[in-house]
């Protein structure tokens, strides 16, 4: 029964063929984590859309959302700090872009140093 949900296939048209079996083509397969030398990262400062307190973003992640996570909690850990890592991206709090920068170039990273 959950492989026929409805729900993951709004915007199909009803088929009348019994044996039909749709299949989702599923467009949200992660790319692999690139080796951290051909890993391209830039640390930036924010403070939009945060009430003036500033965060620490690193961009350019190119992998799996379970290597991100990892990278972003050793950041965290070193830094002592919190933060997250969504969406390609890791945030930590406070302007920590000198050290976060130096961190990821001794882990092999090639991190540069943004705005």
């Amino acid at each position: 029964m959950s492989e026929n949900d409805w729900k993951k296939r709004l915007g199909v048209v009803y088929s009348t063929n019994p044996d039909f079996n749709y299949v989702s083509d599923d467009a949200a397969v992660e790319a692999e984590t690139l080796p951290p030398q051909k890993q391209r990262l830039t640390v930036c400062i924010d403070r939009r859309a945060r009430a003036g307190k500033q965060v620490t973003l690193v961009k350019g992640f190119t992998g799996t959302a379970a290597d991100l996570a990892a990278l972003g909690k050793t950041l965290k850990v070193k830094c002592g700090v919190g933060g997250t890592a969504k969406d390609g991206e890791i945030t930590i709090q406070g302007d920590l872009r000198d050290k976060v920068t130096a961190l990821l170039c001794e882990m092999g990273y090639n991190a540069k140093r943004g705005n």
